[in-house]
């Protein structure tokens, strides 16, 4: 409702042209209620930009998609524009242009002023998925000879620019970084209090080169609102805040969520992605699927003698399919998530390989027991599986076991293989692993099946 009436009277303003009245408008609502106002009437976002004020609209900018991002900078004027790149924050800046084609970088680098376009090329030049991108060069840092007096004065005349002033770093005179304070740690002690006496040279800091998704372990690790970020010498380089990394989780996770349902990751919101572009990022796994269930077909018709003789084994093949699929996709995600949070390495193969032994035989036993009940109550009603009723459902129990045991571990090693590997774990897709377990399921079930009843059925 509260939309509705800010839809509204934004509508009025503008049909009335009362570019004051406007502007008051505007500089009334709340950042977050602009960013809303934006993907309502997107036709409108240039005239919402330019009646806010330079800092109003930095902030809304930064928290709004880059698809709606890049319609701004296309609609409205150079200027405006240039005023816009210039006033955002480093890393905000470099995450921007660095979804845009290589032209268009060109061109908006030029609008920026000579220090901002310095920083920015910088930011540029580090690998894409890297922490230098996302970092910036705005902080606050202190040399260990000072006093808390000489700290906080330096706070005062500097701390506007910075990014945050929560954290304060000690550097050296070549620019090491020597130690971190948080800034209430300069509040509670006298103002005649030296650096260097409060120095503990126990500090987190993050390299530039490392990956942003190891960052954000750090980050969960330490509690932290900001970390530094420095070179292979130790030299600091600039920053990383919280917020940075909040919206890097959430593009890792929504990244991961849609490669584990079997897709490429989408790099624009849904409803923005042209429909073909769409079907060429989901038509790839489907093929590749589809490829590999074939060799379903291909087992099938191996056996096909054994199906010919003994019918009622076909009458279980969808359900081998179905739970060693099931216990495969269960592994895999449990086990892609895990690794996304930081609760397991590589390293921890083994651990992983033991625990999914044991609840690979459980959980296969809970579902052969329940298939050879299954099996022995309809043959009691119904007569179905006739006289070797028995066997049947020992051949579908062992079955069960040996499909879900093979699906959990498949589920579970394959991400730890591919990270191993240095691929992206979550390429090892539910759809993939069920589609593995599939084709090798069914080995396992004719073979059981050949074993037990070989010289009987078959």
């Amino acid at each position: 409702m509260e939309n509705e009436v800010l839809l509204d009277n934004f509508e009025t303003l503008v049909k009335t042209h009362s570019s004051r009245e406007l502007k008051e408008f505007l500089d009334d609502q709340l950042i977050t209620d602009i960013a809303e106002l934006i993907y309502e009437v997107p036709e409108q976002a240039a005239v919402i930009m330019t009646h806010l004020t330079l800092s109003r609209a930095v902030a809304a900018f930064r928290i709004l998609e880059f698809p709606a991002q890049e319609d701004i900078i296309r609609a409205v004027p150079p200027a405006k524009t240039a005023e816009l790149l210039n006033e955002l924050p480093p890393d905000d800046r470099t995450a921007f242009l660095g979804e845009l084609p290589s032209q268009a970088v060109t061109e908006l680098i030029k609008l920026l002023d000579p220090q901002e376009r310095k920083v920015t090329l910088s930011l540029l030049g580090y690998p894409e998925n890297s922490v230098g991108r996302i970092m910036t060069p705005d902080y606050i840092a202190a040399k260990a000879h000072w006093t808390v007096a000489q700290v906080l004065q330096h706070i005062r005349m500097y701390g506007r620019d910075s990014e945050t002033i929560d954290v304060i770093y000690v550097i050296d005179d070549e620019g090491r970084l020597l130690d971190d304070f948080r800034i209430r740690e300069f509040l509670l002690v006298p103002p005649d209090t030296v650096v260097n006496t409060l120095m503990d040279d126990r500090f987190v800091a993050l390299k530039v080169n490392d990956e942003q998704e190891e960052a954000i372990q750090v980050f969960r690790l330490e509690n932290r609102v900001a970390l530094p970020v420095v070179d292979d010498k130790g030299v600091m380089l600039g920053i990383v805040t919280i917020d940075d990394m909040l919206w890097i989780a959430n593009e890792e996770h929504t990244e991961d969520i849609q490669k584990i349902g079997g897709t490429e990751a989408l790099d624009e919101p849904y409803l923005d992605m042209p429909i073909f572009r769409l079907i060429k990022k989901r038509v790839g796994w489907l093929v590749i699927l589809f490829l590999g269930e074939m060799l379903t077909a291909t087992v099938m018709t191996y056996f096909e003698d054994e199906i010919a003789k003994a019918v009622v084994l076909a009458l279980f093949v969808p359900l081998i399919i179905s739970s060693g699929g099931n216990s495969g996709s269960q592994a895999s995600t449990l086990i892609i998530q895990a690794m996304a949070l930081g609760e397991i390495t590589t390293r921890d193969w083994w651990r992983v390989m033991r625990r999914e032994i044991f609840s690979g035989l459980v959980l296969g036993s809970a579902l052969g027991l329940i298939g050879f009940v299954r099996i022995q109550v309809w043959n009691q009603f119904f007569h179905t599986y006739g006289e070797h009723n028995i066997l049947i459902g020992i051949v579908l129990g062992i079955s069960l076991i040996g499909v879900v045991l093979w699906g959990t571990l498949s589920g579970s090693m394959l991400p730890l293989i591919l990270k191993r590997a240095g691929a992206d774990p979550a390429t090892s897709s539910a759809p993939f692993v069920a589609t593995l377990v599939d084709v090798t399921g069914l080995l396992i079930y004719f073979s059981v099946a050949y074993m037990f009843l070989n010289g009987i059925l078959l």
